[in-house]
């Protein structure tokens, strides 16, 4: 029992910060209201539509896509031109379904309104679906939903609130996650899909939520947000050959790594990660080790004794294939499997 309880709450937090997945069981109202499980066929009627969610045309919005007049998913508006992009767009309110603190003073510059309501990448929680139902429908549109990329915990989330609100027929679910390029690994996010079905809209009607500019994130999934942004970073600077990037001056790849080992060494002091369970540790400490070799390659190189790229590449794809591995243990388990 301890286990499992561990379990659920390390695949809370990873999930908001860097991923998670899992199957949740049909949309379940709050306390105050209820939301009946829906016909578990869609409508015949609905079989075999041909949906394609349209690709939008906005290079600041990482894998926009329009699902319903009212409905854009996508990745995180980040600087004044992507919010500019979504005033052009005519979006009036902005939800966010990642872990990451959004940009509330930004949003305001630019007339918009932001929503937090964050979910992993292990699906989108029951309690979520009325929610993220409701707020398609009731608040003013176009209305953009994104996560950190916008091809995973976006899409599921935009398909399951449209098909909830009645937007978006059951069949057409996943046609969402698949347009946007969803990993399938994310099984979670997919049985959110393939189990949405249309909410009674009285039950809605009555359905009492709370739409926080900022939801309040446990430090643990705060700092693995850090992590994925870093690695982000280190990522781009990869793809340049270590080389400081014309769009972004300001990286460095020995910070980046020695903000990145920073990260993994604060979080091996923190009370939350020392409750954790031993394997979850061992692998975070793996991934510290990585992170202090890959900067001290990079600040080993000098004019006389260049950087060695191989060395660097090689530790960078060891840091990937840790990350992916401690996600697939802890953080990609599907949202029913974690209370097994």
């Amino acid at each position: 029992m301890g286990q499992t309880i561990r379990m659920v709450v390390i695949g809370f937090v990873l999930g908001l910060a860097v991923g998670c997945e899992s199957p949740p069981a049909p949309p379940v109202a709050p306390a105050n209201s209820t939301v009946p499980e829906s016909p578990a066929e869609p409508d015949p009627a609905e079989k075999g539509a041909a949906y394609v969610p349209e690709k939008l045309n906005v290079p600041q919005l990482p894998n926009a896509y329009r699902l319903t007049e009212k409905v854009i998913s996508g990745g995180l508006p980040e600087g004044d031109a992507a919010f500019q992009e979504l005033q052009d767009l005519g979006v009036k309110t902005i939800i966010s379904v990642d872990g990451a603190t959004p940009d509330v003073e930004l949003a305001k510059k630019y007339g918009l309104q932001y929503v937090h309501l964050p979910h992993g990448y292990d699906g989108v929680p029951a309690e979520r679906v009325p929610q993220l139902a409701k707020a398609v429908r009731d608040l003013p549109g176009p209305i953009y939903i994104h996560c950190h990329h916008g091809k995973h915990r976006s899409p599921a989330a935009a398909a399951v609130a449209c098909v909830g609100a009645g937007m978006l027929p059951a069949s057409q679910a996943l046609a969402v996650l698949k347009t946007a390029g969803t990993n399938p690994n994310y099984r979670g996010l997919y049985q959110s899909a393939e189990r949405a079905r249309a909410i009674d809209a009285k039950l809605l009607d009555v359905l009492e939520v709370d739409y926080p500019e900022r939801m309040k994130i446990p430090p643990l999934a705060e700092a693995m947000v850090q992590v994925e942004h870093l690695h982000d970073h280190l990522k781009k600077l990869s793809q340049n050959q270590w080389q400081t990037l014309p769009d972004h001056p300001d990286l460095s790849a020995a910070h980046e790594a020695l903000l990145l080992r920073e990260q993994y060494t604060e979080l091996l002091r923190t009370d939350a990660v020392k409750e954790q369970p031993e394997g979850f540790r061992v692998m975070l400490q793996a991934s510290e080790k990585t992170a202090e070799e890959l900067e001290r390659v990079f600040l080993s190189a000098t004019p006389e004794m260049p950087l060695d790229e191989v060395r660097a590449s090689e530790l960078f794809k060891m840091a990937t294939e840790q990350c992916s591995s401690c996600h697939k243990a802890y953080r990609d388990v599907p949202l029913g499997e974690k209370s097994k």
